[in-house]
């Protein structure tokens, strides 16, 4: 089915096309068929607020199609970009699980789509299908590491240019390939990135033009690719 923003909006989960290894992607097909029963879609436009930092769960997020940035704030109105959320990514479900307000905001960087779970209906699914529970259990457990990791990578870097190397060679662990160089669209402004390491927009702008001259990194339009990958290593490592 056509949507708004040229999306083709994915109403059945028996029938997606897309069915990866994600969280709630190649279930059993009793598991989908009751997947299908208890989810709601919808599509929504950049910028939308999925949920927000404090709010009570509601209940999770499974993206399908598009993107959303996941980021918390402080008293005094500094914001840390947690993660860049993938389609396939369950959305506010270490809240949902544990009862407690979303510790994070989500918000579209561009249109897609998700299915929204309501907590009643997550809990009775996951009683009713241990595979599901198990799946939910890994994924909380990988939150977690994921959590410590950036923790790692704010408080232990010494530099903004290594924790710019290190979200690079993230983003190159999941970016296309050509020619063995690996290619990164590039969906954020230097000020979103600036709060994903912790730093400030104009060193972003800085290190960009730094890793340019290096011959570390090359910026096409909306294309960025990375040309050495093992120097942004030794970087991190060094």
């Amino acid at each position: 089915m056509r949507a708004p923003y040229g999306l083709n909006i994915i109403d059945n989960c028996l029938t997606c096309q897309v069915r990866e290894e994600h969280l709630f992607c190649n279930l059993s097909r009793p598991a989908v068929q009751k997947l299908n029963e208890i989810k709601s879609t919808a599509v929504y436009p950049k910028s939308a607020m999925l949920f927000i930092e404090s709010q009570q769960p509601r209940g999770v997020f499974v993206l399908c199609t598009g993107k959303a940035k996941l980021s918390t704030s402080s008293s005094d109105g500094k914001t840390i970009i947690l993660k860049i959320s993938e389609p396939g990514d369950v959305l506010g479900l270490n809240a949902t699980i544990s009862n407690r307000p979303y510790e994070a905001t989500a918000e579209m960087v561009e249109p897609g789509q998700a299915n929204f779970i309501a907590r009643d209906a997550l809990l009775q699914f996951l009683r009713e299908h241990g595979e599901v529970a198990l799946r939910v259990a890994e994924q909380l457990s990988r939150n977690y590491y994921s959590a410590y990791e950036e923790i790692r990578t704010l408080g232990l870097s010494n530099s903004p240019s290594e924790k710019f190397a290190k979200l690079l060679l993230a983003w190159s662990g999941d970016a296309a390939h050509s020619a063995d160089l690996p290619h990164v669209k590039l969906t954020l402004t230097h000020e979103e990135i600036a709060e994903m390491i912790g730093t400030t927009r104009e060193t972003v702008s800085r290190l960009f033009s730094e890793f340019k001259k290096k011959q570390l990194l090359q910026v096409k339009g909306s294309t960025l690719i990375i040309r050495n990958k093992l120097a942004l290593e030794r970087m991190v490592h060094s």
